[in-house]
């Protein structure tokens, strides 16, 4: 009799357990980043005033958490309120769309000195390839603290001279900038969202050479070439491009190497990486002074050699993007021997096998008549950022079927 009642204590307990099991499975949240822009450097100092920023979501959800990032202040920050509402036309939002978010519970944050702060979520339908406008009141300090920015974001920034108007419907359209201050992720989670690719790189992924405030950087276009697949459209795009950023010593924001982890690694949902960088560390190595400037193809692919390893050891695929041709640029950033040096990167990424895949950015825009150079139909002008001719070409590029796996 004692066997028994253990018998049913026991399948009584494995029930519980399995039952709690497919609650929590029912309940869980996974988190996707469907946008992103990346730190790269300290800006101006913003002192009692609200900032509007407007970004493309690649991919919706029915809650919304965005990150602000610290990384280039010199003393501790506090940030808020702090809203997010669907987006009107301009600085303007859609009445009725607004929402406070809080940070544990406050709707204020104070972000240490080269760290980041992760919003509350908040129940809101956002569709994909929605814009939405996210307020952040800079109160004011007696502290000198400048932005953490991104620099070129190819969007408009709206801001106040003075007062917290992160709950206007019609923005005080006082101050305009080209930067991005503060806000570094936008994350979604729902039934919609279930992935993240990231897109690594330099000022060709950030999409310097395309239109403002027309959202048709390379990844932009491949956001939107992946929502219309119905298989793929639970992928989000996240953006960690960094205008001159290089592989292997910092220039423009951290190396490669040393912002890999919180850049790409670390964003929520991360399934699959595309890594297109080494343009400037060839291209530096014609200005360079001191030796460990001065580049080799071999110090490119062992630095990418790292990185692949990195992500595989978090078990995140990682696709090698060729470089794009750069002929024309004007020395010393061009020449013959960076030329040189960016063909053997190409032919390593290309055969390799140390890639999981290969997209050939180099093929899809380059001048078959003159194959250092860029397509004049896809040249922005300055013969190394292309347009957004160029980047739709990139983007489409892409084999979509680099995502059809499942993890």
């Amino acid at each position: 009799m004692r066997h028994q009642v253990l018998k049913w204590v026991f399948a009584g307990s494995v029930c519980a357990v399995a039952t709690c099991a497919m609650a929590a499975g029912a309940d869980h949240h996974v988190w996707v980043d469907t946008w992103a822009a990346t730190p790269d450097t300290a800006g101006p100092v913003l002192n009692a005033q609200t900032v509007r920023q407007i970004v493309r979501i690649s991919v919706g959800g029915t809650e919304v958490r965005v990150r602000l990032s610290n990384l280039f202040g010199n003393v501790p920050v506090t940030l808020g309120p702090v809203h997010v509402a669907l987006s009107a036309e301009g600085a303007d939002t859609v009445p009725g769309s607004d929402h406070v978010l809080l940070f544990n519970g406050k709707p204020t944050v104070t972000i240490a000195k080269g760290e980041s702060a992760l919003s509350d979520p908040v129940k809101m339908d956002v569709k994909a390839l929605q814009q939405l406008a996210v307020s952040i009141y800079v109160p004011a300090d007696t502290q000198y603290h400048p932005a953490t920015i991104h620099n070129a974001a190819l969007a408009t920034s709206y801001i106040t001279e003075s007062g917290d108007a992160t709950a206007a419907v019609q923005f005080p359209r006082e101050e305009v900038s080209g930067n991005r201050f503060f806000l570094t992720d936008v994350e979604v989670a729902g039934p919609s969202a279930k992935h993240t690719l990231v897109t690594f790189g330099d000022s060709i992924t950030d999409g310097v050479g395309s239109h403002e405030n027309k959202n048709d950087r390379w990844p932009d276009d491949l956001a939107v070439r992946l929502q219309a697949d119905t298989k793929l459209s639970s992928i989000g795009v996240a953006n960690s491009g960094i205008g001159g950023n290089r592989v292997l010593h910092d220039n423009f924001g951290p190396s490669a190497l040393s912002r890999f982890d919180r850049d790409a690694l670390d964003k929520p949902g991360v399934r699959w990486i595309i890594l297109m960088e080494g343009i400037n560390d060839i291209g530096g190595s014609g200005f360079a002074w001191e030796a460990k400037d001065k580049v080799t193809a071999q110090q490119l692919i062992d630095g990418m050699k790292t990185l692949i390893a990195r992500a595989h050891a978090k078990h995140v695929k990682i696709y090698g993007a060729t470089l794009t041709p750069y002929g024309g640029n004007g020395w010393p950033y061009h020449s013959v021997t960076g030329e040189k040096t960016r063909q053997e990167l190409n032919a390593w990424i290309r055969s390799s096998g140390a890639f999981d895949g290969v997209v050939d950015f180099d093929k899809a825009v380059r001048d078959p008549a003159a194959p250092e150079k860029m397509l004049p139909a896809y040249d922005s002008g300055d013969h190394l950022h292309p347009s957004s001719a160029g980047y739709q070409a990139m983007a489409n590029a892409v084999d979509l079927k680099l995502f059809a796996d499942k993890p």
